[in-house]
């Protein structure tokens, strides 16, 4: 009975947070569902969109309105791991004389972590978030400092400028449990930007929940009942993205697919199937919640190759023909 207060208390909470996200955010209401899906679901998130569409704008309001630590990083070719992790200096006592080294802590430590232009830096400072966003711990010399729950990388991309920018490695890449593409808005939305950004009029945003409510809401998540009819379902669509997968993968995979998405998809589409249902107000997942989430699971574990590439195939025609072809 406590857990069904609980979800009903989710609910209500992401209606609040939506209404309150869509005071600054225009439209992006399917970009704004996985984002919370991802939130509730403790799962990091890469945003990929041209430049204007107001990525860093809704993770920073997400931010505000959830009372949360926030950190913009602007990712550039001259950051250093040691910018986003922290640094020991060496320090002197004013009374005593004494000289120590003290860890000043870098913008890692917030709850909410805005990864600005992630591939604009070198694979080596990329890696300085490998360890936080998997471990929830950052070891700076020979210290580990634990981080602060919650704690979410939301990092964004820019998929078409390609000069002086660096691929995400796919270790990298596997950290996050969704990839969200960013559209366009319609006409009718990008009129009501245009107005509304140009009035001077600033939104008011209320603070729905704090840290220690997130924090419920992601520990019930895991407790969403899942039947193994569904989790066979969301296993088998992964494993058929393996062309190497005991040669059971449809034909088309073994045409266009180098690599397959690895086992951590398959917890990312439970658990983000979980969330879904919570969301939607239901308190167990079916086969299409699975699907629901598919798409931002799979796209950035998936790798083509080079004839898929030559045939203009995209990683989502892959993703799409695969979800018609697995039967629950």
């Amino acid at each position: 009975m406590e857990d069904l207060e609980l979800a009903q208390e989710l609910l209500q909470a992401k209606n609040n947070i939506v209404a309150e996200i869509q005071k600054v955010i225009v439209g992006q209401d399917e970009v704004i569902e996985n984002l919370l899906t991802a939130l509730f679901s403790k799962g990091h998130c890469l945003f990929v969109g041209v430049p204007g569409l107001a990525k860093t704008l809704l993770v920073s309001t997400l931010a505000q309105v959830l009372s949360l630590e926030f950190s913009r990083i602007q990712f550039t070719p001259d950051l250093m791991p040691s910018d986003i992790t922290g640094t020991d200096i060496l320090h002197e006592d004013s009374v005593t004389g004494k000289r120590s080294f003290q860890f000043i802590k870098g913008p890692i430590f917030s709850n909410i972590i805005l990864a600005d232009e992630i591939n604009r830096t070198p694979p080596k400072t990329q890696a300085a978030l490998l360890q936080a966003m998997q471990e929830k711990q950052v070891t700076v010399g020979s210290t580990t400092y634990p981080l602060s729950a919650p704690f979410l990388v939301f990092a964004t991309q820019n998929p078409i400028e390609h000069e002086g920018t660096y691929p995400l490695p796919e270790a990298q890449l596997d950290r996050f449990m969704f990839i969200i593409n960013v559209a366009y808005p319609n006409k009718e939305e990008e009129i009501k930007i245009a107005l509304s950004t140009t009035s001077g009029e600033l939104p008011n945003l209320k603070p729905i929940l704090k840290a220690e409510e997130i924090l419920k809401f992601q520990d019930l998540v895991p407790l969403v009942p899942v039947s193994e009819h569904v989790a066979r379902y969301a296993v088998e669509l992964v494993q058929n993205t393996r062309p190497q997968q005991n040669g059971s993968a449809p034909d088309f995979i073994k045409e266009w697919i180098d690599w397959g998405a690895g086992p951590r998809a398959s917890q990312y589409l439970i658990l983000g199937a979980k969330a879904k249902a919570l969301m939607d107000n239901r308190v167990a997942i079916t086969i299409d919640d699975i699907k629901s989430v598919a798409r931002q699971v799979l796209e950035h574990r998936i790798i083509l190759n080079f004839k898929a590439e030559a045939e203009s195939i995209k990683v989502n025609d892959v993703i799409g023909k695969l979800l018609e072809t697995i039967k629950a």
